[in-house]
């Protein structure tokens, strides 16, 4: 707690918003206890005497005259091991931990710590006494769970020399060692706390240079994250925004990934709540949870914990960052954050924006998404961290024109466009290769040159062209009809239909489909493209299309996504045997000339 404790008194409370009164000394962003329930509130605005109060949980019955009293301390989350496989609420309160002292009702003003104070760490020492430190040095280890090594490290702003620090077993708040600074003694300890609107330090931003694999043959071909990248995935009910992200969160390759449910709805979180615990990361073969944070904040939760809980899933991200890691963050939904925000501004009595929105919702976007990157990490050493933001917008209707869309489409990178009418074809994911876009392709060029294939720009690119004179096509075949098309045109829509059905088309339930690999993506897409090649040549020669889409290949191509990972060699052969296949048309076709002549 902060030196100072202003106390006041509840003026006026509407709904989250609480005014109070003899609040002259209290800051901006300072926690407060409200009432004598203690309810936690952040100051939002200040005016003279008054202050207003966004109240983290629920304010019913609270009146005029109860006390409001400020920690003086921004609102803050701890940071430190026993982070990975927790399950929060929006300010770090671990619901686990609240389920055993109050039951399964979370009740009002129940206060628990973020990080476990019994719980004993095995802490490993890799500085010494003597050692200059600086902030962002790495002190030393703890094996946090099976797959991350938590690095304790030297708080940002601090430096000077250890006096002491010992391996040994500890608790959070143990000091572990001391250190001599500027300001005097200062204990270091396992854990640091950071207030969560202010992101955390770092050297400098690096440019992306590899892309986040996802396994989602769509995004990794067509539309790439890049390590330290951010996307937004917008779409309407149904559409299929909150399986995209679980897949992400399942198979992108992250070393860390915090999962944020931002006011979505109960069933939703719960079907993450239960699911994520039972799933296996398919690199080590432990459970998903072993390297995941999830913040768990349901639409019938207190509107204006949204808020608290977006900062504080980054703050989180942002800490791992700052130990080499990569990290993936998926928000879903920042709709329903905006609509918290929306909600505070109008009882604020705040001039709107477009559709009530505050006029500030752009500018708080901005620096949601900015605290992705891809950094040097402060400290001695060239550590570099990736984050990696994935927010699900969902428009009213699917509306792209929405406010939230365009404020989120103003500073993110990747747009995954999903479509209500693929979904509803049963087309997953159903992200328009149409509409949607990467702007990752220009700086992760070198990582698919040498790491996939020299062929593999000008494959996606051919493959994109396809799709999009097959769009014109549709046009005038639903004017003329498919029969009147040219054997070439005829081609292309075959060839389109192998790529959207064959290729982007992925059983996220299926065990061999629900992810792919680079090479088998690669593989699957040349045969796609190879068999389009030798087929357009056999039609140049009086093949119709429809003798080249009756060969039994067309099948062994289409079934292609369900061959696994440990059998790829099929698909070269499956190369193989298309031109073969093709060729024997061409041949056939010249004897029967032969033989007419």
């Amino acid at each position: 707690m902060g030196d100072t404790k202003v106390q006041g008194t509840i003026r006026k409370v509407s709904g989250p918003l609480v005014v109070a009164d003899g609040m002259r000394e209290a800051r901006m962003f300072d926690v407060v206890l409200v009432s004598d329930k203690n309810l936690i509130g952040e100051i939002i605005e200040v005016k003279g005497n008054l202050a207003s109060i966004q109240v983290y949980e629920d304010t019913r019955g609270l009146g005029p005259g109860e006390p409001v009293v400020s920690t003086g301390e921004p609102l803050s989350v701890e940071l430190g091991p026993g982070l990975i496989e927790s399950i929060y609420d929006g300010i770090q309160r671990p619901l686990d931990k609240i389920r055993e002292k109050v039951g399964a009702h979370i009740t009002r003003g129940v206060s628990v710590p973020g990080l476990d104070r019994e719980k004993v760490w095995e802490f490993t020492a890799t500085a010494k006494a003597g050692d200059e430190v600086v902030g962002g040095d790495i002190l030393g280890t703890v094996q946090e769970s099976a797959l991350v090594l938590h690095k304790i490290l030297v708080p940002p702003r601090v430096s000077g020399k250890i006096t002491k620090l010992e391996s040994g077993s500890y608790k959070v708040t143990d000091a572990v060692g001391e250190l001599e600074g500027q300001d005097g003694k200062l204990e270091l300890g396992l854990m640091q706390r950071w207030p969560v609107r202010q992101a955390r330090p770092y050297r400098e931003r690096v440019s992306p240079e590899e892309p986040l694999v996802t396994g989602q043959r769509v995004i990794d071909t067509f539309f790439p994250i890049a390590k330290g990248g951010t996307a937004c995935v917008p779409g309407p009910f149904g559409a299929g925004k909150t399986v995209v992200q679980h897949q992400l969160a399942k198979w992108a390759d992250a070393e860390i990934v915090i999962f944020i449910g931002c006011g979505e709805r109960g069933n939703e979180m719960t079907d993450v709540l239960m699911e994520f615990p039972e799933l296996k990361d398919p690199r080590s073969g432990e459970p998903l949870m072993k390297r995941t944070v999830l913040v768990a904040n349901t639409s019938n939760m207190p509107v204006a914990a949204r808020e608290a809980s977006i900062y504080t899933g980054i703050t989180i991200a942002e800490y791992y960052r700052d130990m080499g890691y990569s990290v993936a963050v998926m928000a879903d939904s920042t709709s329903r954050w905006a609509e918290a925000l929306r909600e505070m501004s109008g009882r604020l009595e705040e001039m709107p924006g477009e559709e009530g929105y505050p006029a500030y919702l752009p500018a708080r976007a901005a620096q949601f998404y900015e605290r992705g990157g891809r950094v040097r990490t402060l400290g001695t050493d060239e550590r570099i961290g990736a984050l990696s933001v994935v927010g699900a917008v969902s428009p009213p209707g699917g509306d792209l024109s929405d406010p939230v869309v365009q404020a989120t489409l103003k500073v993110v990178k990747v747009f995954w466009s999903l479509e209500d009418w693929l979904a509803y074809e049963r087309h997953f994911p159903a992200i328009n290769w149409l509409t949607s876009y990467s702007l990752y392709h220009d700086s992760l060029e070198e990582y698919f040159r040498s790491e996939v294939s020299e062929e593999w720009a000008g494959m996606r690119q051919e493959a994109m062209k396809i799709l999009q004179q097959e769009a014109e096509l549709k046009e005038i075949a639903r004017l003329v009809g498919v029969d009147a098309l040219s054997n070439r045109d005829r081609l292309v829509l075959g060839t389109a239909k192998a790529i959207r059905e064959d290729f982007l088309h992925q059983n996220a339930f299926d065990d061999v489909d629900t992810y792919t690999s680079f090479p088998k993506q690669y593989r699957m897409l040349r045969n796609i493209i190879a068999m389009n090649r030798h087929a357009r040549d056999a039609v140049e020669q009086g093949v119709p299309a429809e003798a080249i889409f009756g060969l039994p290949v067309q099948e062994e191509v289409s079934r292609a996504r369900y061959i696994p990972e440990a059998e790829l060699d099929e698909l070269d052969a499956i190369a193989g045997r298309i031109e073969t296949q093709i060729r024997g048309l061409v041949e056939e076709r010249a004897g029967v000339s032969d033989v007419a002549q």
